[in-house]
């Protein structure tokens, strides 16, 4: 049966939005006034050209004059007509949305009925190739019309978008009920004949499609299904409800103006009437007056009123946990989290509390000694009143604003460090890194018209020094109305080969609207040949979005968009998805790129943010964007240092909600009765170095919960892998430029995708006594991930 299983997408504190991971068979993803820059360290291109794309790749995101001149050619064309949408020629208008998803419909029938067919060993042996191109098929509408229909500005073309993305799930439905796929894949895994022929990307893939299979309930009897997909359905429902519904129990709370002292009284005054102030219980102001209210009284009631959520929000957390409890029992599993680890690096829900327990005790001294910094600053004021040998939770905002406020000081403005970061030498600085990393860089090139959703996008090429073009980059970095404001990384298209079989099949059909069986098997989108074998790929085609504030048209400087340094390593964090896409070659789709385990699938975007913050890779590019004088790195130490000063409590919250997490969904029977909030008490109260106050339930906040459940511990266990990787492998950035390292990087971890198991990634790039310890994974290697802690310094 084919069913519409995701694989879970990851939200990371930098992200803030979904990133598209692998959707298996089963799942449906400005200064005008230019300086020189002879003097920056050379980029060591071995083309020539380089040095011009350098510069222009600079230039088209910091001047706005050198920007209209080069994409005029994307405003006019002498024929007058569009080249279609991401150069897909079926998108040159809205219709060809539909006539988009006809033809691939058309295309799939043709798949399914040769899969079905199948009966001899040559037909076993090229069923997973089959079934790949069948799950490229349906990605290349879904993941371009979900992305369309969700960012395009035209609303004609996102309700036609809307329409061919609809089509292909009416498809999908068809296909749940297609057994004899399951069968076919079954019946060939198990001839020996037909195994020893597969690639070991063959295998993998095929491992996937069976679990993804299975997951379904494909094997269950008719009246098991249907209740699979009943509970499915009422998880999305009841899901939704609560991530969009969660919402405090008390909406506001009322004090004498006289009792907010130390907060901003700018803030306070705007809340003030007849000498009261109205505060909400939940919000930006609600955590402004935790972090600066002098009276601890008022504090505890804001943070009491913060942290307890309605009873709506509780019922519906505790409905979503016993319908996946259930769920995963007419599943055949032992609990969700049995379920939803099954393919995941962790396998299991007791090697994921093994791995949190030991991040706990690698992370318990610096939590204390935090804390301990906190109570002397509590014991010395002589505000405090309610047992000042001790923190309450409500003191923890307080006192670390407090002590942090004293180091900032000495620290010179945030404006200065954001001097010598404008969009265009940071994009120069990736490029340059990319290229002493792995021999890449990132080239602009003009766009045709009607290829991009908005004038401001702009395409980048990216060039192998050896394979040549091997990726497109669509760049969309400037805020404007109606925009998302969040940064995400979109795998438009994945890496794959175009076999001979496919273009003899293309061959023989219409052509029309393309000039050759090439472009017609690859829908006119960016593809290549190898120059090492003749073999022709489909280029990973990656739509990358921020939201950067544009500089004023008006201003006389022409000063150029400038990043915070938050910015840069939020940039630097999605390039490090994008790179995985771009150099996660694979012949099959299914694993290309990011399309790897979820507790894997943020691990080269966490390695990027070392590399934003490392004086090696900043002296490459880091210059005042008017002076041309290099960045003093002392800014950025001093920056780093106040971050890490408390870097202790935020690890600790994180494994606070991936214990809660994994309590959760890791420990109940169909039809057992759930008490989060007693359960959230428990787990806070055993883990927490300070104690949750009785009468709070902010388990109905923690709306990560729908789209992560089981799986919340990810992006710490790969923050603490990538802080490994980070001083073994890159020595703490002393040898963040060098070849060897990155080339190391990327055939042991970036070029598999999804197509090699994570753990022998991560034990090749590492190697010697630690490759030992975690090559198999499991419980002990999760247990070892732990005790690597999450600090890379």
């Amino acid at each position: 049966m084919y069913k519409s299983l995701r694989r879970q997408r990851w939200t990371c504190p930098n992200c803030l939005v979904s990133k598209r991971q692998r959707r298996s068979l089963t799942g449906v993803a400005a200064a005008a006034r230019q300086t020189d820059t002879t003097d920056l360290p050379p980029p060591n291109y071995a083309n020539p050209a380089a040095k011009h794309d350098d510069s222009t790749l600079r230039k088209i995101f910091d001047s706005r004059d050198f920007w209209a001149d080069f994409s005029r050619s994307s405003k006019h064309h002498v024929s007058g007509r569009s080249a279609g949408l991401f150069q897909n020629r079926y998108l040159t208008s809205p219709e060809g949305f539909q006539r988009f998803a006809e033809v691939t419909l058309k295309k799939c029938h043709k798949v399914v009925a040769k899969i079905i067919a199948a009966h001899t060993v040559e037909d076993y042996k090229v069923i997973v190739r089959d079934l790949d191109r069948l799950s490229d098929l349906l990605c290349r509408v879904i993941d371009l019309a979900d992305f369309v229909r969700n960012t395009h500005p035209d609303r004609v073309i996102q309700s036609a978008a809307t329409q061919a993305y609809s089509s292909m799930f009416e498809y999908m439905n068809e296909l749940n009920t297609t057994i004899e796929l399951n069968e076919q894949l079954i019946k060939a895994a198990s001839m020996p004949e037909v195994t020893n022929a597969w690639s070991e990307e063959e295998k993998v893939v095929a491992n996937i499609l069976m679990k993804d299979f299975s997951k379904s309930a494909i094997d269950l009897p008719e009246s098991t299904r249907r209740r699979f997909v009943e509970l499915s359905s009422e998880i999305s429902v009841v899901g939704s409800s609560f991530a969009d519904g969660m919402a405090p129990k008390q909406n506001i709370l009322t004090f004498e103006s006289s009792r907010l002292k130390g907060m901003n009284p700018v803030v306070v005054k705007k809340m003030t009437r007849w000498g009261q102030v109205t505060i909400p219980t939940t919000g930006s102001r609600a955590l402004m007056a935790l972090r600066e209210v002098e009276d601890p009284d008022v504090r505890r009631d804001i943070y009491m009123a913060n942290r307890t959520s309605s009873e709506s929000s509780t019922r519906d957390l505790e409905s979503l946990v016993a319908l996946r409890s259930e769920l995963a029992k007419v599943s055949g599993y032992e609990t969700f989290a049995h379920m939803a680890l099954s393919d995941k690096m962790a396998k299991t829900p007791e090697a994921v509390t093994q791995f949190l327990s030991a991040l706990h005790q690698a992370n318990g001294p610096r939590v204390q000694s935090e804390l301990a910094s906190l109570l002397e600053l509590k014991k010395a004021d002589a505000h405090s009143r309610l047992l000042p040998d001790r923190l309450d939770a409500w003191d923890r905002d307080y006192y670390t604003t407090r002590l942090l406020s004293g180091l900032r000081t000495r620290i010179r403005s945030q404006d200065s460090l954001r001097a010598f970061f404008s969009l265009g030498t940071v994009m120069q600085g990736l490029s340059r890194l990319f290229n002493r990393l792995y021999g890449i860089r990132l080239v602009p090139r003009e766009t045709s018209p009607g290829e991009t959703w908005n004038s401001d996008v702009r395409r980048i090429d990216v060039i192998d020094d050896k394979l040549g073009h091997i990726a497109v980059v669509y760049c969309d970095l400037f805020e404007r109305h109606g925009k998302s404001p969040n940064p995400a990384h979109f795998t438009l298209r994945c890496s794959r080969q175009i076999t001979t079989d496919e273009l003899q099949d293309t061959a023989s059909e219409s052509l029309s609207p393309f000039d050759n069986p090439v472009e017609a098997a690859t829908d006119g989108m960016a593809h290549t040949v190898d120059p090492s074998n003749g073999r022709i790929y489909s280029l990973p085609t990656i739509a990358l979005i921020c939201d950067f504030a544009s500089s004023s048209p008006s201003s006389s400087s022409q000063q150029p968009t400038l990043l915070s340094f938050n910015e840069v390593r939020t940039l630097f964090h999605e390039m490090g998805h994008a790179v995985h896409s771009i150099l996660g070659r694979t012949t099959l789709q299914n694993v290309a790129g990011t399309r790897c385990a979820t507790d894997f699938a943020e691990l080269p975007s966490v390695l990027m943010e070392y590399f934003a913050a490392a004086p090696e890779v900043l002296e490459l590019w880091a210059r005042h964007w008017e002076t041309d004088k290099p960045l003093p790195y002392a800014l950025v130490k001093e920056r780093l240092d106040i971050e890490k000063r408390f870097a202790g409590a935020e690890v600790e919250s994180q494994i606070l909600l991936a214990l809660l997490d994994q309590r959760y969904h890791g420990h109940f029977a169909t039809g057992e009765s759930i008490d989060s909030t007693r359960l959230c008490h428990e787990t806070y109260n055993s883990y927490s170095s300070v104690p949750e106050p009785a009468g709070t339930s902010p388990q109905g906040f923690f709306g990560h919960l729908f789209g992560y459940g089981a799986t919340y511990y990810s992006y710490l266990f790969d923050r603490a892998i990538a802080a490994k990787v980070w001083k073994d492998v890159f020595e703490s950035g002393k040898a963040a430029t060098e070849r060897e390292r990155g080339e190391r990087w990327r055939e042991e971890v970036l070029k598999w995708g999804g197509g090699r198991d994570p753990w022998r990634c991560v034990a090749g790039v590492l190697g010697g006594e630690e490759a030992e310890k975690v090559a198999e994974g499991g419980t002990r290697g999760m247990e070892r991930v732990g005790m690597w802690g999450v600090r890379g310094d």
